[in-house]
């Protein structure tokens, strides 16, 4: 019985540990800051007059 009662508490803490390791994953993907929209080249607007 006490081989039975190891075998259940390690799936059980597999399982456990599976899902902490999912949401902590998760978590760290929706920590992530944006990125800035920033454009890599820039043009000199043309004066208005010409």
């Amino acid at each position: 019985m006490s081989r039975l009662l190891a075998a259940g508490l390690t799936v059980v803490l597999a399982a456990v540990l599976a899902v902490a390791a999912a949401l902590g994953i998760v978590a760290l993907l929706q920590a992530t800051p944006d990125q800035p929209n920033t454009p890599l080249i820039t043009y000199e607007q043309a004066g208005q007059g010409s």
